[in-house]
Formats: structure tokens, C-alpha cells, sequence
């Protein structure tokens, strides 16, 4: 692609001083792309772009110079694009004019990768420290060993996974901070419930989205995959906690609470429960689940946000848009 444009991130497009037909190019990772029908019955593409700094949707009609290049192309490639910066009900949708996919010798590049890959903001070896520390804290010893005989079994991969692909915590690492920061929060309001057992609701916590390790995979963009369309990791999450459960000799009583808080988390049947919370400790922790999704959200919007604007794209998760602004300190 000669005479491009310097390159622009996923935030320099949605600033505010990027007016509609701006002229761009930028180098991005192919989170999604679907095939969808028209009424006429022509084909178009639904595409999804993204760095580290966000990402956006737009359309791509089957009479674009770029349909066949991204038809083809898989999710989790990185692409060049170039294009005209355009909004369609009031969120980024560029009209893109060429496109190439990157071959795997130029992503050799450290800095390449570091800006394509959005990571959580809070050191990962930081969060890893603490995690291993509140699962010291659990107690009897078969509960504190039904979490580390998970932990074992996922090994890495919980390090590093996304707590989702879209919705909260949708980077590498992701699913490690949404984890700890869950687990600090029960911390400070486990003392004004008494009536919940704090070491059940501590190691409900620390497990309640372990299926997402399974769920999941891709490198540059995490999608769900056979076992995670097929099962979803509720119920990969209550398989693994069952059979650490068992191999830690874990009494029946306590195995079957924990098992119901992994079911249980989603907090609706509609947003993925297998169940509804029934027990305290599973009313605790889905609720805490709740909160802190949320405000990943809002923290993620506000360190995203291009400068001047005064409110967010609508959030999917929030059904609004967000108040970007900050009160003077």
C-alpha cells in the first residue's frame, strides 16, 4: 500500500477531531467477520477491527474493493486498512477502501504486537501475587486444594485469558485482574455479611469463570470455540471444579455449594446461568460478578476515551453511552 497515510489507532479514529471523510490507515486485528444477506440478496460482510486502544464495526458490501481480501481472511489475522473515517448512528463505522492481510514474518515485531494487543492495565505479575494469595486465605485445607487442583489444570492459560470477547475485561489477562479485583471487593464487604461463609464465597470467586480457560482461544483475538459454543464455560467450569473438588476429598456438603455458585454466577438465566443463585454465598458472589463487569466497563471506556469527548460510544453492556468527563479533584 504506497503513499499511506501515517498510521492511526482505533482512538485516534473515534476522536473528535476526526471528521467524517478523513482519510486513514491503520494496522489492525481481525476480531470478527461474518457473512450476512442483504434483502436483495446480495452478500455483505460484518466486520470487526481492533488494537489496543478499542475497536469498532462496520459494513463491508459485496461491490467493496476490500469484500474478497476480508472474506477471506480469518479471524484473529492482522490486516492493513486504509479508508475514510464515518459514523453510522453515532458510532465509528469507516468506510474502508483497501485492505491486506500481514504476513506472520512482519509481526516479528515487538512494538507491532504490543500495539494490537490491549493487555490490562494493572501489572499482570501484581495480580498473580495477590490471586495466589487469596486462595492461601481459603480454608479447610480440601477447599483451599480443590482451588489450587483447578488452578494446576489450567495453568497458564488463566494467566493470560480474556474474561471475555466483547462485553467486560476483553483483553489479554483479563480474566486474572477480573478475578482479583472480585476477590478484593468480597474482601472489603464480607464483614457486613455475615450470614455468607467468607472462605465458600472467596473460593466460589476465585473459580466462578475458570471455563472461560476452555471457552476460548486465539492469540491476537479470542472467540469462542468448539467446546465453548457446544457447552459454554458455566458448564466447562463446573466440570473442572467437580473433579478437582473430588481429587481434594472436599465433603459433600461443601463440593455441591461450590458447584452451585460456578452455575449459578451468571446471575440470570438469560445472561448464561445454568441456575439461579439459591444459597448466600452464591447470592454474594453473582452480585459481585455483576459489579465489578460493570465497572470494568466504565474503567475501560474512561482509559479509552479520546481526549475532548465529553461521552462515551453507547456501551453494550450498560445500554448507554457513558459520561467521560471527570469531576475536578
Amino acid at each position: 500500500m504506497p503513499d499511506s497515510p501515517a498510521l492511526s489507532s482505533v482512538r485516534d479514529l473515534k476522536a473528535a477531531d476526526a471528521p467524517p471523510g478523513r482519510p486513514f490507515s491503520s494496522v489492525l486485528v481481525l476480531r470478527k467477520v461474518t457473512t450476512r444477506t442483504a434483502s436483495n440478496g446480495s452478500p455483505f460482510l460484518g466486520v470487526e477491527l481492533g488494537d489496543r486502544t478499542g475497536s469498532f464495526n462496520c459494513t463491508v458490501f459485496s461491490d467493496s474493493p476490500v469484500f474478497e481480501i476480508l472474506k477471506a481472511a480469518a479471524e484473529g489475522d492482522v490486516v492493513r486498512v486504509e479508508g475514510k473515517v464515518d459514523t453510522y448512528q453515532g458510532r465509528l463505522s469507516p468506510k474502508l477502501s483497501r485492505a491486506a492481510t500481514v504476513p506472520p514474518a512482519e509481526l516479528q515485531s515487538s512494538a507491532m504486537l504490543a500495539n494490537l494487543v490491549e493487555t490490562a492495565p494493572e501489572d499482570a505479575e501484581v495480580l498473580w501475587r495477590d490471586f495466589n494469595g487469596f486462595v492461601d486465605s481459603v480454608s479447610p485445607a480440601e477447599l483451599r486444594m480443590t482451588v489450587r487442583n483447578v488452578v494446576e489444570e489450567m495453568g497458564e492459560s488463566f494467566r493470560t485469558a480474556p474474561a471475555a470477547t466483547m462485553m467486560h475485561h476483553a483483553y489479554r489477562h483479563g480474566l486474572l485482574e477480573h478475578t482479583v479485583h472480585m476477590a478484593r471487593a468480597a474482601k472489603a464487604l464480607l464483614p457486613l455479611y455475615t450470614e455468607v461463609d467468607p472462605n465458600l464465597a472467596m473460593a466460589g470467586i476465585l473459580l466462578h469463570d475458570v471455563g472461560k480457560t476452555l471457552e476460548y482461544e486465539g492469540t491476537l483475538s479470542a472467540r469462542r470455540g468448539r467446546r465453548g459454543i457446544l457447552q459454554g464455560h458455566v458448564v466447562l467450569g463446573y466440570q473442572l471444579v467437580r473433579r478437582a473438588a473430588i481429587k481434594a476429598k472436599l465433603d459433600p456438603e461443601r463440593t455441591e455449594r461450590l458447584e452451585h455458585i460456578i452455575l449459578s454466577h451468571q446471575g440470570k438465566l438469560e445472561w448464561g446461568a445454568a441456575v439461579l443463585a439459591a444459597t448466600p454465598e452464591a447470592v454474594f458472589v453473582s452480585k459481585i460478578d455483576e459489579l465489578d463487569a460493570k465497572m470494568g466497563m466504565v474503567q475501560r471506556a474512561l482509559r479509552n476515551a479520546p481526549e475532548g469527548d465529553e461521552f462515551s460510544e453507547r456501551i453494550l453492556g450498560l445500554d448507554m453511552p457513558l459520561l467521560l468527563k471527570r469531576l475536578p479533584q
